[in-house]
């Protein structure tokens, strides 16, 4: 090898470590806001995938985001002409079977009465048994269908709301994504909706925790009830402790019946949902709040791949906790 090679041979080697270190693998973190919440996402990769990430949630969001004006359900509530989204149909069908299995606790065209009650994407309404009489006519799983691509609704005043679902799909997404570029290490978190996979920085399963279910409408309250640790599994949670409001003196909570198109009010005050897609957990999550711990207790032995956890007031106001066999929790 003639003398002048080797300097250039070492360049070359150098050139090449360099290269090598700018793309080493590390814990990378995005975050941002997306369907009127946050996210935040942490995985290990050799680059950062925050424009991939953002073009997934603006699809998700284009689709399924009641906040959204172009989005494909907003079309669809203001009863355009439009042939729906693979993704929307995707949602659409896991909703309707949810609802079946749920007798209808999990309901996504309960939009209206969501709105009238002051916790939806429309103004809230001076709420008389007229009104709950009047919404009981439109809310119901049974009056939509999907017919060659398009969804039809019996009565054109009703309007769908995924947002019980669509947070944990967004989740689902963002982890196909990861999955697609070999990623096996990640936690992806929207508005309290996760899915983990692998290891977190420190080589140990991830460490999620469960918030106490205090009234805390501003989410300025971060008391942990207890903390989990998770790998390949996604986790939901839903609550009344946080998104409700008095009026003369009574407090209303954002969970509401579609059967009576009204508030639920019982002593369960917050569910987690595991399960192996994140929007199951989601819309599982929201229709046990709205059976109560009895009833979704029963749900939860008739539904083998889900597991929760529940926190409850006993007769003495007492805050406890139950779950089903295979929750990873110390019993």
């Amino acid at each position: 090898m003639k003398k002048w090679h080797y300097p250039f041979l070492l360049f070359l080697i150098v050139a090449t470590i360099f290269i090598l270190a700018e793309n080493k693998p590390e814990y990378r973190t995005d975050q941002g806001s997306v369907f009127g919440t946050t996210y935040h996402i942490t995985y290990n990769h050799n680059a950062q995938l925050t424009d991939q990430i953002k073009q997934v949630l603006q699809n998700v969001d284009n689709s399924l985001s009641t906040f959204n004006k172009s989005s494909t359900i907003s079309a669809i509530n203001q009863n355009m002409p439009v042939e729906a989204d693979t993704m929307f149909l995707k949602v659409f069908r896991m909703a309707q079977n949810i609802s079946e299995k749920t007798s209808g606790a999990f309901d996504i065209t309960v939009a209206p009465a969501v709105n009238a009650w002051g916790f939806g994407f429309k103004n809230s309404e001076t709420i008389t048994d007229f009104i709950i009489d009047s919404l009981k006519t439109i809310v119901g799983y049974e009056k939509v269908r999907e017919e060659q691509g398009t969804i039809v609704k019996d009565d054109s005043r009703i309007m769908l709301d995924c947002s019980a679902i669509a947070k944990g799909y967004g989740c689902d997404m963002v982890a196909a994504l990861f999955d697609s570029v070999g990623i096996t290490d990640y936690m992806v978190e929207i508005g309290g909706e996760i899915v983990v996979k692998g290891m977190n920085s420190k080589g140990s399963d991830w460490r999620i925790g469960i918030s106490k279910p205090m009234d805390d409408s501003l989410a300025t309250d971060s008391e942990l009830q207890t903390v989990l640790s998770l790998t390949d599994i996604s986790m939901a949670t839903s609550g009344n402790y946080r998104n409700y409001y008095y009026k003369d003196g009574k407090k209303y909570a954002h969970t509401i019946n579609p059967a009576t198109c009204s508030p639920v009010n019982h002593n369960l005050l917050s569910v987690t949902v595991l399960a192996k897609e994140c929007a199951i957990a989601d819309a599982y999550a929201t229709a046990m709040m709205v059976m109560g711990l009895d009833k979704a207790m029963d749900l939860c032995d008739r539904i083998p791949e889900i597991e929760a956890y529940f926190i409850y007031q006993n007769e003495t106001g007492v805050i406890q906790t139950c779950s089903t066999p295979g929750f990873p929790i110390d019993k």
